[in-house]
């Protein structure tokens, strides 16, 4: 005989969970979350904005190494329609990269673009680039250009 065996048949029974205990718990994990959801897509907003800043800061960045690399001017303009747009990164009429649009993200930036020289850097400092969302309590970011050409990212508006 084994040990379950001698079990009794009330004791098998319980070892389950109820419908109730079921319905129950997910109808406490239903509320919170309805409760997190506005939080979260504030969060995934956010991380967007971040991003966008990431990916302009990486192409300055790869823009400028390209300048000192080739020893000539590299230029990162605009897409038709303004920066939000997405960006390319140029020399001469050859692209050496470009990014696509930030739907839903407002991103503005020096209108004519930005020039590195062979050297790396800028012959002006440019207007920073404000990057946002609008209608929303997502934190914007700023991302600004020295005249070394080294980009800075941060929190807050420009």
């Amino acid at each position: 005989m084994t040990p379950f065996e001698n079990l009794s048949s009330a004791c098998r029974r319980s070892a389950g969970f109820t419908l109730i205990e079921l319905m129950t718990t997910v109808l406490i994990a239903g509320i919170l979350l309805s409760v997190a959801t506005p939080y979260f897509s504030d969060f995934i907003l956010g991380q967007r904005i971040r991003t966008a800043a990431s990916d302009l800061a990486s192409s300055l960045v790869y823009a400028r190494s390209e300048a000192v690399k080739r020893n000539t001017g590299v230029t990162v303009a605009p897409a038709t329609g303004g920066w939000q747009n997405g960006w390319t990164v140029t020399v001469g009429a050859a692209v050496l990269g470009s990014h696509e649009a930030f739907t839903g993200l407002t991103l503005t930036g020096p209108v004519g673009g930005l020039v590195y020289n062979s050297s790396g850097r800028l012959a002006a400092v440019p207007t920073p680039f404000s990057i946002s969302a609008s209608g929303s309590s997502a934190v914007p970011r700023c991302v600004s250009v020295d005249l070394s050409g080294l980009p800075g990212n941060a929190t807050g508006s420009c």
